[in-house]
């Protein structure tokens, strides 16, 4: 362990998309070079998940595994570990990447989604970093972002590939109800998960752009036929490296210092 923060301005946030595979390592891409496989920070919110460290064509990044969930600590306390590291670290950009569900009747398995928007339904309301901001969320995600996983999907990915959508975020880890996902197509969404909030909110707490990419690995609940287990693990272990791949294309064409509007949607608090 150490408390020594490192500079980077890039970061990954890994979920189920490359859970089964050994990121970035697997790609054997020639521009990467892995620095260390997974340093733990002492933070605020207890001990960091482990966060590995590597250059992507003179880009430094910093990754961690299944947006840091694990035994013994809530997904809200990871989310402030990672994001309060970010902060210190300097991150400017943060593509993350999950498996989703959908909503949309027009949404089938193996779709690749990058989300506009979101409804947040989880009970994490009070997940923050205590910071002074007023968060305007009517661009959640980056455009630059947004455009360069959409390019690098297109172009990797054989399969469909959607330039927009809402997602429901909800608390797992069970899955919802079909009264529930009767609501949420009621509501706008178009694909369910667990890790798009509180995210997007700690992202634009510390100044960071954040974008996402989803796979689409199962129907949800009362959506076209359930779902069946052996599909879902089929998803999860033989797309991982497009998935890998997308955001790693995507991540090395990204610009650090581009006015993409971002930032400018972190106000003052009125509050004081």
């Amino acid at each position: 362990m150490t408390e020594k923060i490192p500079q980077v301005q890039y970061a990954v946030i890994g979920g189920s998309g490359t859970y089964s595979i050994n990121f970035p390592e697997d790609l054997n891409r020639s521009d990467i070079e892995v620095i260390n496989q997974g340093t733990v920070f002492k933070t605020p919110y207890g001990d960091s998940p482990p966060i590995k460290f590597f250059n992507l064509g003179g880009k430094s990044v910093a990754t961690v595994k299944m947006h840091g969930w694990r035994p013994g600590v809530t997904r809200g306390s990871a989310s402030q570990q990672i994001f309060w590291f970010f902060g210190e670290a300097g991150v400017e950009k943060i593509i993350a990447e999950g498996g989703v569900g959908s909503v949309n009747h027009l949404l089938k398995p193996r779709d690749l989604i990058v989300p506009s928007d979101y409804i947040d339904l989880s009970m994490r309301k009070d997940v923050n970093l205590g910071r002074p901001y007023l968060l305007v969320m009517r661009q959640p995600v980056c455009p630059d972002i947004v455009g360069g996983l959409v390019e690098a999907a297109e172009s990797i990915y054989e399969g469909r590939v959607f330039d927009r959508g809402v997602y429901a975020v909800t608390d797992g880890r069970h899955f919802e109800s079909r009264a529930e996902v009767v609501m949420l197509d009621r509501a706008g969404a178009d694909i369910v998960g667990q890790s798009m909030c509180p995210e997007v909110y700690l992202a634009r707490e510390i100044g960071a752009c954040y974008g996402r990419v989803d796979i689409v690995v199962n129907y949800a609940e009362g959506v076209i036929r359930d779902w069946e287990h052996a599909e879902l693990k089929d998803i999860f272990y033989g797309l991982s490296n497009k998935v890998a791949s997308i955001v790693t294309e995507a991540l090395g064409k990204l610009c650090s210092g581009k006015d993409c509007g971002c930032r400018d949607l972190r106000k003052d608090t009125l509050l004081k």
